[in-house]
């Protein structure tokens, strides 16, 4: 199946199950791949045909940052349902979330989740 790459998508939000992470915040990074048919995109050149990946984006962008959840888990799966029902050409959705500045005594890059939903699960 064809896929539209969303790549490293970086945003400031307030998810965490300390409280403080819900009032500083942090930085989020988030990869998204949108599973479905291109063909008649590309054979018809029409952004009709397709998801515009812009308003994907600004979905993404509005429940990383004007919402709160507790874990990334969470963030991950509305995220994933928001995608799915807003975008019914969409039949999967591959989702990595990574949190850099995790508040875990340590020296790492980060924490993440990944997710892989379908269509009507």
């Amino acid at each position: 199946m064809d896929k539209i790459i969303m790549k490293n998508l970086s945003f400031y939000g307030y998810h965490g199950a300390m409280p403080e992470e819900n009032i500083i915040g942090q930085k989020f990074f988030v990869d998204i791949d949108l599973y479905l048919d291109l063909k008649k995109a590309g054979n018809t050149d029409c952004v009709a045909h397709t998801v515009h990946y812009g308003e994907a984006y600004e979905v993404v962008k509005n429940i990383v940052e004007n919402k709160k959840f507790n874990l990334i888990e969470a963030l991950a799966e509305n995220i994933a349902k928001e995608i799915l029902e807003q975008f019914s050409l969409v039949k999967e959705i591959h989702i990595t979330i990574r949190k850099p500045e995790a508040p875990v005594k340590g020296i790492f890059d980060y924490f993440g989740v990944e997710i892989r939903r379908k269509q009507n699960e």
